[in-house]
């Protein structure tokens, strides 16, 4: 069976005794769902305590998380795929007979997958804190630049060019540090940035 032959290329996603079988026709549907540079980091597979021909799965990639819900015996598939920028937070629920992993996203919507194994619904909640933190990064900073956009030109904290530094000089160097202050008191500017800037212009006095 196809499974059988493709078994050598799953191994990196059944170190927790996961599926073969339903590994392998996982990644076969989400492979072809995968944009440029995209790729799978971890399956988890729903193992409930009824037989199940097709059973629901999560798979992660480095952009996204993925609710496969098999239909009809597994001849079609629901896909829900959510994108990390837009998760607020993951968490898991242990209980009996397993766990189950819910997904915040940041339009309040909370999607489940209930009776997972223990230890594959951990390794979904490890990998969601490593992207949980990077997208946080991401999120902060986005905030930093749209707030610095938002106090208007004449000010550039980083990576100026030549003719920006030109229009900085002709600009009073006090009214300029009275800008500056203003952007370290509203949060904008952090203190490093404010001291580097600040000697920057006293330095041109």
């Amino acid at each position: 069976m196809y499974w059988l032959i493709m078994i050598n290329d799953l191994k990196r996603f059944l170190n927790e005794e996961q599926d073969p079988k339903a590994v392998s026709k996982i990644l076969e549907r989400v492979n072809s769902l995968l944009t440029s540079n995209e790729q799978v980091e971890y399956v988890a597979v729903q193992r409930k305590p009824a037989i199940t021909l097709s059973p629901d799965c999560v798979a992660l990639t480095n952009r996204r998380v993925i609710f496969c819900r098999p239909k009809a015996f597994g001849l079609s598939m629901d896909f829900q795929d959510y994108n990390w920028k837009d998760i607020v937070d993951c968490h898991i629920k242990e209980g009996i007979m397993g766990s189950t992993f819910t997904v915040r996203t940041i339009m309040s919507y909370r999607i489940m997958m209930d009776y997972l194994p223990k230890n594959q619904a951990r390794k979904l909640y490890q990998f969601a804190q490593e992207k949980e933190e990077e997208m946080r990064d991401y999120r902060r900073q986005k905030e930093l630049e749209d707030k610095r956009a938002a106090a208007g030109g004449g000010i550039t904290v980083n990576n100026a060019s030549p003719l920006q530094n030109e229009n900085s000089q002709k600009e009073d160097p006090f009214a300029v540090l009275q800008k500056l202050k203003a952007l370290l008191e509203n949060g904008i500017l952090s203190p490093d940035e404010f001291e580097s800037k600040k000697n920057e212009i006293l330095s041109r006095l």
